[in-house]
């Protein structure tokens, strides 16, 4: 420690040198707080202080001002806070907040009354040589990772864009444009923000996807990064409005809200930290409460991963092996689900070793998912999010030196100016706020009526959003397969390019791209027909063979001339026995009967 004298200017933190704890604790504040404050153990300087009583300095800290008055414990230690950056509400709440003091007070005593103790709690969560954390590297490392999984989304998006909302396509996006802008008039640019209200054309379509791939680079290239964050995140919410029902996914409202964060991130780091922490809490907590809120059986009975693997969506080779295990064992995965998602995020906001914890707990799970199941970019970018929950000294440990020498090079610390510190302060408490209401609705909560109408007002912009992924578990896998005819006699069936569809079809990996026409026929197999119009046009679009939108199929089995008629047959399907898959069959297939009836260009039901 540096050595005090009676006539440094700066103040005195006075300490017992023979406490492990106190040691240890001035250490930290001595780097929080620099040359700022002089620091000496009592066993150095007690005699050049006789007006305190040595039994006061071995009982608490003791802190004295440039003007010689004395505070001792807990007001001393925020005082002693007080001269670090971005401490000083510690000691405004102990002077302001009612009751604050006096509770302050108390557990400080409880403290020195078992500093023993308390100094092996202190190893064991923050060990042996804990220094105040630094998010630098982790920020530099975030944004990164933003910008791989922005780089991800858009070319997936693009090379599906044409089928799905093209002129052509399922769902084309002037017409949804001219339908918005006939029933919300001047409104729709607050309630639906996009940049396709300057034009909705497929090359505006093309320019919007393939310049998000271009700034998603040079957010990976640190090129320009907090423009680039904006333009992303602009680019991104208004791929989610025209993407319509193809779009409306909670991972793309997941990277939007992430992405915006990272923006927030860029400007200010310690702000953007807390808040990506707290969007990991709201996500994890969030998914495993609506699974018991749901009332679904099979989640109250630990029974729910006895079905999830043959019935979720888009399934990977090993999601037939996994299926395979004994019940006892999917019980106790769908226990070990529950712990990660409602017990490990309450850490998110615990000391660092703790944080560790429950990075390991939720980088484990989604390892796990992504594993068995394909869900594009979804994982990855909640693996992403855990690196919010480490701080610099931890990546520098397992991070190859090279790339530590790469960021030691580039980076440089984020300190705004007090606009700018205000304005993040603004948005921080707002987001915070919102998650709270958020979180409350989702639980079944009323929150007041002034609290749901700010979060309403926001909603638009997509930076707070409800989570929450299979509430209730469907035990049977239906599928929906697409027939055409010419004579209404011989039918050929059409195959997508992840779906479960010809039963010796394997499963195939798909991460992170996300097929949105596999997807939407997943969840129309839940749904009737008549509640989808998309569907119907879907079907047009086979029957006028739209060269964008059979592009989005594995195989056309009519590639010179389209279909006189087209029909959707209802399947159950289920995965086939060990045997049959040594034979190359994966699937088995019953026929429960018509979804969609035949239908043709010509026909009064189409």
């Amino acid at each position: 420690m540096e050595p005090a004298s009676i006539n440094d200017p700066r103040p005195f933190l006075i300490y017992d040198g023979d406490c492990g704890f106190c040691t240890y604790w001035v250490r930290y504040w001595q780097q929080l707080t620099g040359d700022r404050i002089a620091y000496a153990p009592y066993q150095e300087t007690a005699a050049q202080y006789p007006e305190i009583p040595v039994t006061a300095f071995q009982n608490a800290i003791q802190f004295i001002a440039p003007d010689g008055k004395i505070a001792s414990a807990a007001e001393a230690s925020f005082l002693t806070l007080s001269y670090a950056r971005g401490k000083g509400i510690w000691l405004t709440l102990y002077r302001k907040f009612p009751g604050f003091a006096g509770v302050s007070e108390l557990a400080y005593g409880f403290i020195a009354a078992h500093r023993p103790a308390f100094h092996r709690l202190s190893l064991l969560l923050w060990g042996r040589n804990f220094v105040p954390p630094r998010y630098d590297l982790v920020s530099w490392l975030f944004l990164r990772a933003i910008g791989l999984l922005y780089l991800s989304a858009f070319i997936s998006f693009a090379v599906q864009a044409m089928g799905l909302i093209g002129s052509h396509g399922i769902l084309p996006l002037p017409e949804f444009i001219a339908a918005l802008r006939s029933h919300l008039g001047a409104e729709r640019f607050w309630f639906v923000p996009m940049v396709f209200w300057l034009d909705s054309s497929d090359f505006t379509i093309q320019v919007v996807c393939w310049a998000g791939g271009v700034l998603s680079l040079l957010l990976v290239f640190g090129i320009l990064p907090r423009l680039s964050l904006l333009l992303l995140y602009v680019l991104y919410l208004s791929l989610i409005y025209a993407g319509q029902v193809f779009m409306a996914y909670q991972w793309d409202m997941f990277l939007v809200e992430a992405g915006f964060l990272a923006l927030v991130l860029s400007v200010a780091t310690t702000p953007g930290i807390w808040l990506l922490r707290w969007l990991l809490f709201r996500f994890m907590v969030m998914s495993g409460a609506v699974k018991l809120l749901s009332g679904d059986s099979h989640w109250a009975n630990f029974s729910a991963l006895s079905y999830h693997f043959l019935t979720q969506p888009l399934p990977t080779p090993l999601a037939w092996y996994v299926a395979q295990l004994p019940a006892a064992a999917l019980a106790f995965a769908t226990g070990m689900v529950f712990f990660v998602e409602l017990v490990l995020p309450v850490l998110i906001f615990c000391p660092r070793r703790l944080r560790f914890v429950a990075a390991f707990g939720i980088l484990l799970l989604q390892i796990c998912i992504s594993l068995t199941g394909n869900y594009n970019f979804f994982n990855l970018q909640t693996m992403f999010l855990c690196l919010p929950l480490f701080d610099d000294a931890a990546l520098q440990k397992v991070l190859p030196q090279r790339l530590v020498c790469l960021w030691l090079q580039r980076t440089q610390e984020n300190r705004p100016g007090k606009a700018v510190s205000f304005a993040v302060g603004v948005v921080a408490v707002i987001i915070v706020f919102c998650g709270f209401v958020q979180m409350v609705m989702s639980f079944g909560g009323k929150p007041p009526a002034t609290a749901i109408a700010i979060n309403e007002s926001i909603a638009p912009l997509c930076i707070v959003d409800s989570y929450g992924l299979f509430a209730v578990m469907t035990t049977k896998r239906a599928e929906i397969v697409i027939e055409g005819s010419n004579d209404g006699v011989e039918w050929r069936e059409y195959s997508f390019k992840y779906k479960p569809g010809d039963v010796k079809q394997r499963p195939r990996w798909n991460i992170p791209h996300q097929p949105r026409l596999d997807w939407q026929m997943w969840f129309a197999a839940l749904e009737s027909p008549t509640r989808l119009p998309w569907f119907a046009l879907f079907l047009q679009r086979i029957l006028e063979n739209s060269p964008q939108v059979v592009n989005l199929l594995e195989s056309n089995p009519f590639p010179d001339k389209p279909p006189v008629y087209v029909r959707a047959l209802y399947y159950d399907y289920t995965y086939a026995s060990a045997t049959d898959k040594e034979n190359g069959v994966w699937w088995n297939r019953q026929l429960l009967g018509l979804y969609f009836p035949v239908v043709s260009l010509s026909g009064p039901q189409l």
